[in-house]
């Protein structure tokens, strides 16, 4: 089994990750009927577990060995943050309405930059706290590094969820808006807070936010020339193929140059995305080409979401859970929540100037602050150790609670709000928060 799996290339990893998507999802479609995330989410989980199950009942196999490689060689971490990333984002921000984000701009900026702050710091608090009552052997730093990885929220979660549900569009936009940048952001903070850690040295504030500075503003002014470029080569001719091709380049090329240059690229993404779904298909495509590009990143975002929903279920054969495992992984659920609530209620609710029109929006926020595969890449990328195990357990409660809890009641939370508060509004299932008929 080690000899197979270390003879297995890149083509045959990705054949192995589609083929079991493709077959666990036929088998949740068909007979389980679980959301399609959802229920790739447990398949996975539930393979883990019986490739485990199945090493401990029959001596000589070793299923979870072989898969715990096969995940070691693709390196989720990696596979995620340098490549499925680049193209979830853009294809998230192509649905995003940006006449209708300007509009609410002040929430979603606060949310998606001091909202992660206040709430990495809420975590990382209350964490620690957790961690002196348990005598769990982490050092304070580690618990704000692990506020820092779980605070943003996942951009795939939320839009798959705002597709779905008859939604306002200011709230729309807003929580899209928010689940866009804050990842970025995230990302940003994490990177800041794990240097300090691995190197020892006390956190400065004033290094803090000269990085953040230039990162973040250096990956938001890549993606806006890089989708300025892109908009002008689209508006520059007519012909679906090349026009296809040049919004992958966009995607493939601006990410790679904001890495290469220590800039955020989720940021630059989201820029770049928002630019092109917005002019780019409403001033430099004909009515062919934008059904064409709208399919292909429709089907791109479908598969790589099936695939990375699947490796989510499939990463918890890297945890082998004891007592304090458990006890700090129920905990992080409980602080996750509590710290996005107080985040959420800091920059909506006591803010002068911060409003959100839609009853119900500040609920909505809260409980759709769902995260996912970035934070489980995030901490799969920490120095192996005890720590590492302990952050692990709590990162895979927080998101299998996000993934399986919040997410599959988030559309009920919604619906039951619009019958007692929210206007009714026409499905706006291809757009968020603008009702085109492209």
């Amino acid at each position: 089994m080690h000899e197979a799996s270390s003879a297995l290339e890149a083509f045959d990893i990705a054949a192995i990750l589609v083929v079991a998507a493709a077959v666990l999802g036929y088998i949740n479609h068909h007979y389980i009927r679980l959301p399609h995330t959802i229920g790739l989410t447990v398949m996975g989980a539930l393979t883990s577990i019986g490739a485990m199950v199945v090493d401990a009942l029959i001596p000589g196999i070793t299923l979870d060995d072989w898969v715990a490689q096969l995940l070691q060689r693709m390196d989720f971490t990696e596979t995620l943050l340098q490549g499925m990333l680049s193209f979830l984002l853009f294809a998230g921000a192509l649905h995003v309405n940006l006449e209708q984000l300007r509009k609410d701009w002040l929430p979603v900026l606060l949310l998606s930059t001091f909202g992660v702050i206040i709430s990495t710091i809420v975590v990382g608090a209350l964490m620690w706290g957790v961690g002196i009552l348990l005598a769990l052997p982490i050092a304070p730093i580690w618990y704000f590094v692990f506020g820092a990885l779980i605070s943003p929220t996942d951009p795939v979660s939320v839009l798959g969820v705002l597709r779905e549900e008859n939604v306002p569009q200011s709230l729309q936009a807003a929580v899209a808006g928010e689940s866009l940048f804050n990842d970025g952001v995230g990302i940003v903070v994490f990177t800041i807070l794990l240097g300090a850690a691995l190197t020892g040295a006390d956190f400065s504030l004033s290094e803090g936010v000269r990085l953040f500075a230039l990162e973040a503003g250096g990956g938001i002014a890549i993606g806006f020339v890089i989708g300025y470029i892109g908009f002008k080569a689209l508006k520059s001719m007519d012909e679906y193929t090349l026009e296809v091709l040049i919004t992958l380049a966009i995607v493939m090329g601006g990410y790679a140059l904001a890495s290469s240059l220590h800039m955020s690229g989720p940021l630059a993404m989201a820029v770049a995305g928002l630019l092109i779904g917005n002019y780019g298909f409403e001033r430099a495509m004909s009515d062919v080409t934008r059904d064409y590009v709208h399919k292909f990143w429709e089907l791109v975002d479908e598969v790589l979401n099936s695939i990375l929903f699947l490796l989510i279920g499939l990463e918890m054969i890297a945890l082998v859970p004891g007592h304090g495992h458990i006890m700090i992984g129920l905990a992080a659920i409980v602080v996750t929540l509590i710290a996005r609530a107080i985040s959420v209620g800091a920059m909506v609710k006591t803010v002068p100037g911060v409003s959100l029109d839609a009853p119900g929006a500040v609920r909505v926020l809260w409980w759709g602050g769902l995260r996912g595969g970035i934070s489980i890449a995030l901490v799969l990328s920490l120095p192996p150790g005890e720590t590492r195990h302990l952050l692990l357990a709590a990162t895979f409660a927080a998101v299998l609670f996000s993934v399986l809890i919040q997410r599959a009641t988030l559309g009920k939370m919604i619906e039951r709000l619009q019958r007692q508060h929210m206007p009714s509004v026409e499905p706006e299932p291809e757009r968020i928060g603008m009702g085109s008929d492209y």
